[in-house]
């Protein structure tokens, strides 16, 4: 014989189940939720290793500019990329130009020997090591290291905002030094490591293939 429930009891089991179906269809979508946020968040972690080492590879030497100006913005996002450089004893042994003086610019195109492009630009940073931040306790010129690796920072951030740029050497030259700081009025303890031009690409420079395996030792 089949038991009866009172109608308040059908109602409350019915509810019951209601209930378990709900929270166990909400635990469902949460777990898929999470899930989901963790596949979307691995794929753009991804996404942005790629990118990183697609600036990386993509990056190369600009030497045709067009006419068109960076602006003032955009120039100061690329210092900003080369003071975020590792720093021994974090001294930040470095100041940078921003150099947007046209007639200044090709001055420098016309008497530096690799910097004929400068007077294409409108904008080129200089990187230039201030001696009095220097770590002089070791090794006197530890500040070309940290300034190369702010100019690479800016070299890159440079070819990922669609700018194009290129290292013209200054130091070591006692020449070349000697025409910046007399057409710049450099102070003394300012050292002029390089002068980066700075503008639109017209697309004719291309980055080289460098990956050369003889230049790889593993050691395990």
């Amino acid at each position: 014989m089949k038991k009866k429930y009172s109608r308040y009891r059908i109602y409350r089991i019915r509810l019951t189940k209601y209930i378990a179906t709900a929270i166990f269809t909400l635990l469902l979508i949460t777990v898929y939720s999470c899930v989901k946020q963790d596949k979307e968040k691995i794929m753009d972690d991804n996404m942005k290793a790629r990118a990183v080492s697609e600036v990386i590879h993509s990056r190369k030497s600009v030497r045709s500019f067009t006419d068109q100006k960076v602006s003032d913005d955009d120039l100061e996002t690329l210092v900003r990329a080369g003071m975020a450089a590792p720093t021994g004893k974090n001294l930040q042994p470095w100041i940078f130009y921003i150099i947007t003086n046209k007639d200044l610019l090709e001055k420098l195109g016309n008497e530096l020997p690799t910097a004929k492009m400068l007077g294409s630009v409108h904008s080129a940073i200089m990187v230039c090591g201030d001696i009095s931040k220097a770590d002089t306790t070791t090794y006197r010129n530890y500040w070309v290291m940290d300034c190369s690796v702010a100019s690479e920072n800016i070299l890159l951030a440079a070819e990922s905002m669609g700018l194009g740029a290129c290292w013209t050497a200054v130091f070591p030259y006692d020449s070349r030094i000697s025409i910046v700081r007399r057409l710049t009025g450099l102070p003394e303890h300012h050292i002029p490591l390089n002068i980066i031009p700075v503008g639109y690409p017209t697309g004719e420079d291309s980055p080289k293939d460098k990956w050369k395996p003889d230049n790889l030792v593993r050691i395990k």
